[in-house]
């Protein structure tokens, strides 16, 4: 699928952005080049440093941009094959107390992104969603709900050379801003804050996060969602797990945050499907005229339910082992 392609990430020097550049480079050989595009040269170059500077420097290209600039992306997507579309404004606070730069970046970020790509004549584009675009109660999952309106709609747009999917997950433990760092560093102090007791939200690594959005790539017709069978766990227990002896205080909840988290709403379950590997939600307008494999997908009951509250990991060993994990990487 990827041979003699080329593959471009934006946001690509993040935690998960690098992470899948690297996996394209280890894996795909033959993949004619991969983009990364971020606004951070240092970060950029630090990543270059970590692919140990490879010369000639034939496979791995560099763009300074941002999403919010369509003429540099246009430039970038030249020739591109296929672009996941990772970057994005995603601290809660940030963007309550930046709502207009969350816009800019987010949402005009999107449709920036759509616009070169129909372009320029990309094959496919994959954009990561949250799972506090579901029932948005914040300026971060509301500006991520209106990315996964324009993605899905992008379907209907140009000559439909363009295929457009979204990716929706929940938290990635170990990523940067991540609750994990933070709890890795008040641990040296001995107290860690946690918000609230009661509070839940759906964990995964930033490995399994890059494996999904793989698997993603090669699965995605256009228009759907892609969501990942993922396990959840209270805060505290995360915290628990990161320093067993620590003391625990609670701050109380932070402005824009939900106790619990919704990977699929209770009004998306009559168009949501399964698979072995995810659950599948197709759209809901009407004037979409799409072809969806639905007759090799099985429909998910009417009762069903994917909040952080269904899915609990109760147990502190398995969060330990999670954790221990992304630690020896």
């Amino acid at each position: 699928m990827f041979e003699n392609k080329v593959v471009m990430i934006t946001g690509g020097t993040g935690t998960f952005g690098s992470i899948l550049a690297r996996r394209f480079y280890n894996l795909y050989p033959k993949l004619r080049k991969i983009i990364i595009y971020s606004r951070d040269e240092y970060k950029q170059d630090k990543l270059f440093e970590s692919f140990g500077r490879p010369k000639p420097n034939k496979q791995l290209r560099f763009f300074i941009g941002d999403v919010r600039d369509r003429s540099r992306l246009t430039m970038a997507m030249s020739g591109v094959d296929y672009v996941v579309h990772a970057a994005a404004m995603k601290q809660v606070p940030a963007c309550e107390y930046n709502p207009l730069e969350a816009k800019k970046t987010n949402v005009d970020g999107a449709a920036n992104i759509i616009e070169a790509a129909i372009e320029t004549g990309v094959k496919q584009v994959v954009a990561l969603s949250t799972d506090k675009a579901v029932n948005p109660i914040n300026l971060y999952g509301t500006t991520k709900l209106l990315a996964e309106k324009l993605f899905i709609n992008a379907n209907t747009l140009g000559k439909k050379v363009t295929k457009f999917s979204v990716v929706r997950y929940g938290n990635v433990l170990g990523s940067r801003g991540s609750v994990l760092n933070t709890f890795r560093e008040q641990a040296e102090m001995g107290v860690l804050l946690v918000t609230d007791r009661r509070m839940t939200r759906f964990w995964w690594t930033v490995d399994q996060a890059v494996d999904f959005v793989m698997l993603a790539l090669r699965a995605m017709e256009g228009g759907e969602i892609l969501v990942p069978k993922l396990r959840s766990a209270t805060v505290k227990n995360v915290a628990i797990a990161v320093c067993e002896e620590c003391r625990i205080r609670y701050t109380g909840i932070r402005p824009g945050e939900k106790l619990h988290e919704v990977l699929i709403s209770p009004e998306e379950v009559c168009r949501t499907y399964e698979v072995p590997e995810m659950y599948i939600v197709v759209p809901d307008t009407s004037f979409f005229d799409f072809n969806f494999s639905v007759e090799i997908w099985d429909k998910v009951p009417n009762n069903f339910k994917y909040s952080s509250l269904d899915v609990l990991i109760e147990d502190i060993v398995v969060l330990k082992n999670l954790i221990e994990g992304i630690n020896e990487k």
